[in-house]
């Protein structure tokens, strides 16, 4: 099931990469953009269009009462109640380890600093399509509570039958104060800009479709965005000392997600890579997902044979995973040498799915090679910085002559008119 490559070959999956994460057609793009000049414009009756044509629902109201929340949370079985306080502690223990403090300093009549302020007002995205995931809506609020984001906004398509009950608990749990079912580019659009009934807000979050993606895309710069999601990916490195069985486990909990996931091994031993290869092909077939995951995996699901596991390390740093497994005898020595991953997941008994779901490190992670330079979601994804600064009146005269002949260099004479009539008033 797995296509094979060689370290010579390499190139090649690299390349089908590349093209997977490019691959957004002229007409997405033209979509999403008519849909959000069509919310900018008619605000209200563009959501109920938009939702009645996508989702087949015409909302009397886009918000969730506390009558129907509270409807919604009474439906979810004690038992899944319990795994999500028990994971929304965990997530909100190690975002509460995440806070930074403000910065200040100073050096005689010189007084310099740095303050985080929170974001007043975030919109959340959680998916409703192939799957609906209670799972986003805590590692995308609990980080922004945490951070002290003063109101919370969730957006989620709506469905004929109503919204995933789960989704509505989590909500409750991360303390989201309102939920919006409004879904699709529109919901991105909306709040972003805002309609009669919906504020705009600070900054959006939260993985979607690739219309979704697109629609964040084209808000940002109006709004802050966490990040283009793409299609997830999980790439594993393994020896020969690694569990197969485990092995293709995990590269199927990634290929389930989505027909364009990519599931990749990389190891310096071809019968491990192969046994794998043969395990993957006996699970598959008993997945609920079983079509997605292989489609997935006929079109990205790959192994690469390297001489050695630094060499697989080298390898994984050019493809910068959303999720790194390392499956070696000694994973955090191998941890050291790795740069570009979003998430890495060390050993045998730390899978993939405990990150997505449980441990407390954020789920949301960059994808499509970016973790070359973006990060995790966090808290600090929702805080602002703002720099102060106060020189004494001495000070800023010992400072003058160096800041005019700074600023009459780059030809900006106001700038330097503003310190020297500073010093010509005081005899300098």
């Amino acid at each position: 099931m797995l296509e094979f490559y060689t370290k010579d070959t390499a190139d090649i999956l690299l390349a089908k990469l590349r093209d997977r994460a490019e691959n957004v057609s002229a007409d997405v793009l033209n979509t999403v953009a008519a849909i959000i000049s069509d919310v900018r414009k008619d605000g209200d009756a563009a959501l109920r269009m938009y939702t009645e044509r996508f989702d087949g629902v015409s909302p009397e109201s886009f918000f969730l009462s506390d009558k129907e929340k509270k409807e919604y949370t009474d439906r979810v079985p004690e038992e899944l109640k319990r795994s999500l306080r028990l994971a929304a502690s965990n997530i909100r223990a190690f975002s509460g380890r995440q806070i930074r403090g403000s910065v200040s300093y100073e050096d005689g009549g010189k007084r310099m600093g740095e303050r985080l302020i929170p974001l007043k007002r975030v919109g959340i995205y959680v998916p409703g399509g192939t799957a609906a995931y209670p799972s986003s809506v805590l590692m995308n609020a609990i980080p922004a509570r945490t951070a002290g984001v003063e109101e919370i906004i969730m957006v989620t398509p709506p469905k004929s039958g109503g919204i995933n009950p789960a989704v509505v608990y989590a909500a409750e749990l991360a303390g989201v104060d309102r939920i919006l079912t409004v879904g699709g580019a529109q919901a991105v659009a909306a709040l972003a800009y805002g309609t009669e009934s919906i504020p705009k807000v600070d900054k959006i979050v939260g993985p979607g479709n690739i219309f979704v993606a697109m629609a964040k895309k084209l808000v940002f710069g109006t709004v802050d965005i966490d990040m283009i999601a793409g299609p997830s990916e999980i790439l594993i490195i393994a020896d020969s000392g690694a569990d197969p069985e485990f092995v293709a486990a995990d590269l199927l909990s990634q290929a389930e997600h989505d027909r364009l996931a990519a599931a990749i091994l990389l190891s310096d031993s071809e019968d491990l890579a192969r046994a794998a290869d043969a395990m993957l092909e006996r699970q598959i077939g008993i997945l609920p997902r079983a079509d997605i995951a292989s489609e997935s995996i006929r079109r990205f699901g790959s192994a690469v044979i390297m001489p050695s596991l630094e060499e697989c390390a080298e390898l994984s740093d050019l493809i910068a995973p959303e999720h790194l497994e390392l499956a070696v005898r000694d994973p955090e020595s191998l941890l050291v040498k790795v740069r570009n991953a979003g998430s890495v997941f060390l050993g045998d008994y730390t899978p993939e799915p405990l990150g997505d779901y449980f441990a407390g490190p954020n789920h949301v992670l960059p994808t499509n090679g970016t973790a070359r330079f973006a990060s995790p979601l966090s808290v600090d994804a929702f805080m602002k910085r703002s720099q102060y600064l106060s020189y004494s009146k001495d000070e800023l005269l010992d400072a003058g002559e160096h800041i005019i002949r700074l600023a009459e260099s780059e030809g900006l004479g106001a700038h330097a008119r503003s310190v020297r009539i500073r010093m010509e008033k005081n005899g300098r």
